[in-house]
C-alpha cells in the first residue's frame, strides 16, 4: 500500500506501535491505575520535553490532551472576555475550533469577526494591520487548513499583533511534523496540535503549548482537561524520538505529488494562497471525490476525501463541496508519487460502467445549505445519512441557536 494520507492519519513508527501494544496489554492485565503508577511520573515529563524541543518552547508550557480540538476548547473556555471584546478568526478555521469560538461568544457576548482573504487566497495582512485595535482580545489562526495545503503566514501575523494586547492562538494540527513550527518565531501565546497526523503518533493524543501570558490570562478551570491514556503517552514519546531522527526535507516529494495531479486529465487543484505545503487537494470535473478515493484504494493508494463542512467559512471561496486530498511526509518516496500518478491517470481515463437497466438508482447526494461569508451561527446538527449520500452535510437550524457538535465524526 502507498500511504498518501499523513494529514489524516500518519503511519506510526514500528517501535512506537510496539510500545503502544505492549502497554495496552499491560493495562488490560493490571488495570489503568497500575499502569499510570508505572509510567506516569517521568514519562509525561520526558514527552513534554520532546515536544518543547520540537516546538521551540519551554517544557513547562506543554500540556497533553486527547487532541488539538480538545486542547483549544479547554483553553478558550477559560478566557475572561466581555461584551466589549473582539475575536478574530479566518475562513480557514476548522469546524471544531469554530464550535469553541461560538461557545466563547455565547458565554461572554464578545464579537466574532472573520479576517478577509485576498483574491489570491492569502490572509489580508493589510486589513489586519489597519483594523487591529485595543479591543481585539483574541486572534485564532490555522497554520494549514484541513481541506487544502495553504500555508498561512503565522509569523507575519505575529509581528502585526505583537504590540497589541490580544492573545494569539495557532492551530498547528496539519503543519507540525511536516513544516518547521517554532512558537518563539511565530510569537503566539497558544499553539495546539494533533499527534496522529504528520507526526505519526497514536490517535487520541494531542498537545497545547502556552506561554506565561496565556497562562496568567486563564481563569481557574472548573475541571482538569482529560489527558491521553498512559499507553498513548508512551507511544507518543517513542514516536517523537523516531521523528527527530528520521524527519527530512519533502520539497521534492511535494513537487512530484502536485505534478502528478496537474498532469492528470480533468483535475483542478484546490490551492488558494501563494504558499503550499505537503498537502495537495483537487477535484475532477466529472468524477466524485469519493469515487476517485475508492478507486485509488483498490489500486493500493491511500488518500482522503474532504468535505466543505470541515472549514465552513471557506466554502464560498473554494466552491468545492468535496475534494480528494493527498499528502506526503518524510517516509514517502518518489516511487510512491509516481505510482499515485499512474493510478490516478488510469482511473480518470477508464470509462465508468453504465448502470444496469432496471437497477435502482442511487439517492441524490445531499447538498450543502449556503452560509454567510461572515461568522454566523455554526452548523448545528447533522442530517441522517442516506445509503447513497456522497458526504455528510451539516445544516443550521434557525430555531436552535445553541451550537452543537455533530456526533460520530471521524479524524480528517
Amino acid at each position: 500500500m502507498i500511504h498518501l494520507n499523513p494529514a489524516g492519519l500518519g503511519r506510526m513508527p514500528v517501535a512506537a506501535r510496539e510500545v503502544l501494544t505492549r502497554w495496552a496489554r499491560h493495562e488490560d492485565q493490571h488495570g489503568a491505575l497500575a499502569l499510570e503508577e508505572r509510567l506516569d511520573g517521568g514519562l509525561r515529563r520526558r514527552t513534554q520535553q520532546h515536544l518543547a524541543a520540537l516546538l521551540g518552547a519551554p517544557a513547562d508550557g506543554i500540556t497533553l490532551h486527547r487532541g488539538a480540538a480538545e486542547a483549544f476548547a479547554a483553553h478558550v473556555a477559560r478566557l475572561p472576555l466581555g461584551p466589549g471584546d473582539r475575536v478574530w478568526t479566518t475562513p480557514y478555521e476548522s469546524a471544531s475550533h469554530l464550535t469553541a469560538l461560538y461557545a466563547l461568544r455565547d458565554r461572554t457576548r464578545c464579537t466574532l469577526e472573520v479576517v478577509p482573504l485576498r483574491p489570491d487566497g492569502d490572509l489580508d495582512l493589510e486589513w489586519m494591520a489597519r483594523n487591529i485595535t485595543g479591543d481585539v482580545a483574541l486572534v485564532s489562526l490555522t497554520h494549514v487548513p484541513a481541506v487544502c495545503g495553504t500555508v498561512s503566514p503565522v509569523e507575519d501575523v505575529g509581528r502585526i499583533l505583537a504590540p497589541h494586547r490580544c492573545l494569539y492562538a495557532v492551530d498547528a494540527s496539519y503543519s507540525v511534523g511536516q513544516l518547521p513550527v517554532d512558537t518563539a518565531r511565530i510569537g503566539c501565546h497558544l499553539l495546539t496540535g494533533d499527534a496522529w497526523r504528520f507526526l505519526g503518533g497514536p490517535e487520541s493524543a494531542g498537545f497545547a503549548c502556552t506561554d506565561r501570558r496565556m497562562r496568567d490570562a486563564l481563569a481557574a478551570p472548573d475541571a482538569p482537561a482529560l489527558p491521553p491514556d498512559a499507553p498513548a503517552v508512551a507511544a507518543l514519546h517513542a514516536t517523537l524520538t523516531a521523528h527527530a531522527a528520521a524527519a527530512g526535507d519533502v520539497h521534492a516529494l511535494t513537487d512530484a505529488l502536485r505534478a502528478a495531479v496537474e498532469q492528470a486529465p480533468g483535475t483542478a487543484p484546490v490551492a488558494p494562497g501563494r504558499i503550499q505545503s505537503g498537502i495537495v487537494a483537487f477535484r475532477h470535473a466529472d468524477l466524485p471525490a469519493a469515487h476517485i478515493r475508492q478507486q485509488l484504494a483498490r489500486r493500493g493508494v491511500v488518500v482522503w476525501k474532504t468535505v466543505a463542512q470541515q472549514t465552513p467559512l471557506l466554502r464560498p471561496h473554494t466552491a468545492a463541496p468535496t475534494t480528494v486530498r493527498a499528502s506526503v511526509r518524510y517516509d514517502n518516496t518518489l516511487q510512491d508519487t509516481a505510482r499515485f500518478g499512474e493510478a490516478l491517470r488510469e482511473i480518470l481515463t477508464t470509462p465508468r460502467p453504465r448502470p444496469v437497466a432496471g437497477a435502482r438508482p442511487a439517492p441524490a447526494p445531499l447538498t450543502a445549505v449556503p452560509g454567510p461569508a461572515a461568522a454566523g451561527p455554526p452548523p448545528a446538527r447533522a442530517r441522517r445519512r442516506s445509503p447513497g449520500a456522497a458526504h455528510l452535510t451539516l445544516v443550521t437550524t434557525p430555531h436552535d441557536p445553541a451550537p452543537r457538535r455533530a456526533a460520530g465524526g471521524t479524524p480528517g
